[in-house]
């Protein structure tokens, strides 16, 4: 399986595990090189969202794939998880309102995983 599906559909998992809501998976291959694709999901409150974020981070480790940078925990409001091939953004709801990412980076293709082929 390629690396990068392997680990959207991994990270998908882990965030959906955890409830999180609204889960998109963005594929910008074609139009950046920073990565493959961006997983953007929300949680309710600083728990939840920090709850997904560790889930994700273990999920992927257990394959053996590690964090490059990470960025917000401590605040919680807005998470960047940097996988190199992926990038997830968790985000409380208020902040991905705001930030709407999906608007800025709707160049890319918004996929359902299941859509994601090997």
């Amino acid at each position: 399986m390629n690396q990068s599906i392997e680990m959207v559909k991994a990270a998908y998992e882990a965030l959906s595990d955890k409830k999180g809501e609204d889960i998109s998976i963005i594929d910008i291959r074609k139009v950046s090189v920073m990565a493959d694709y961006f997983i953007i999901a929300s949680g309710m409150n600083v728990n939840q969202v920090q709850a997904m974020v560790d889930n994700v981070e273990e999920e992927l480790g257990k394959r053996g794939f590690i964090c490059k940078q990470m960025e917000g925990y401590q605040t919680a409001n807005w998470i960047l998880m940097d996988y190199g091939d992926i990038i997830v953004h968790v985000f409380d709801r208020e902040n991905r309102l705001f930030y709407d990412l999906e608007r800025i980076w709707r160049d890319g293709k918004t996929i359902a995983v299941e859509e994601l082929k090997d």
